[in-house]
């Protein structure tokens, strides 16, 4: 039977409490879900930080504090951000803080977003610049650091790029991992929304001849569970948590991470499926040894 990855994006970069008090952001609350949410069977923990007054950050101490705090817990794969912080004047370089962690708390994935797009955030726009030059030199970097990346695809040209160019250059290892983002449409020029038939077009845009480990990053409450459901039936991964999606219903908050966690978890076993643990994800995405 498929082994289902499943990733859970904790806390994200936009909105916190104030969209949903039971999202964690300091540290010994982000450990503290991480450790439920594995319980729960998830594989991965996606990873942001926020300062102390909650407000989006990328910092090494941070995340060094948050790494090693989960591993004292919990074997659960580290998979730490590379998104800069959502504030005035923030640049592509400010999101690598995880690439430069000692090797004791460094993770083994790193999220590599790889459109160029233009999000606006209340009074904020950003351009995120990460042109074709910045991804390479990233993923190398991420590559003598035995840190496989997690590519965040936005649209179809993003997707060619990986394997048209980025794949070519040998700077990516198989299998590649991705995450179709899908759902920021409103506030990212260059993004997509969620429809079925997105999802099923970038399928089709994979290649025929390896294995791809993808999931759908489905943003919002209205397409979170329908994107979530309709990638793991089409073949893929999931990613579940409060950085997507604050409802567990329509109109009902949801009361943590782990209770998202453990609805797929549900799912995936009514469908015949069976979820995997993190060292059975390690051997199938081929997690190299830190």
């Amino acid at each position: 039977m498929k082994k289902v990855i499943i990733t859970v994006a904790q806390t994200g970069a936009f909105h916190g409490k104030e969209l949903n008090p039971n999202i964690p952001t300091q540290p010994d609350e982000i450990a503290a879900s991480a450790y439920d949410c594995y319980n729960a069977g998830a594989s991965i923990v996606h990873v942001h930080t926020r300062d102390k007054d909650d407000r989006s950050s990328c910092d090494t101490d941070t995340f060094a504090e948050i790494n090693s705090k989960i591993r004292s817990k919990c074997n659960i794969i580290l998979q730490n951000s590379t998104a800069p912080p959502t504030k005035p004047g923030s640049v592509a370089d400010e999101g690598l803080a995880a690439l430069f962690l000692s090797p004791d708390v460094r993770p083994e994935m790193c999220s590599l977003d790889c459109s160029l797009i233009t999000t606006s955030w209340g009074d904020l726009t950003w351009i995120y610049m990460w042109t074709r030059d910045w991804i390479m030199k990233t993923a190398r970097r991420m590559k003598e650091l035995n840190i496989k990346p997690e590519l965040e695809i936005f649209n179809v040209e993003t997707l060619e790029d990986v394997f048209d160019v980025y794949q070519p250059a040998g700077i990516l290892d198989d299998p590649i991992s991705l995450s179709f983002v899908m759902g920021m449409n409103k506030i990212s020029q260059g993004a997509i929304s969620y429809s079925e038939q997105n999802l099923d077009f970038m399928i089709s845009k994979l290649p025929k001849d390896q294995n791809v480990n993808f999931s759908t990053i489905s943003i919002g409450a209205k397409t979170h569970l329908t994107g979530v459901v309709q990638t793991l039936l089409k073949g893929g991964n999931v990613r579940v948590g409060f950085e997507d999606n604050v409802y567990y219903t329509k109109g009902e908050l949801a009361k943590s991470n782990a209770q998202m966690v453990e609805r797929v978890v549900r799912i995936i076993h009514e469908i015949g499926m069976e979820v995997a643990t993190p060292d059975e994800a390690r051997a199938i995405l081929k997690l190299k040894k830190m």
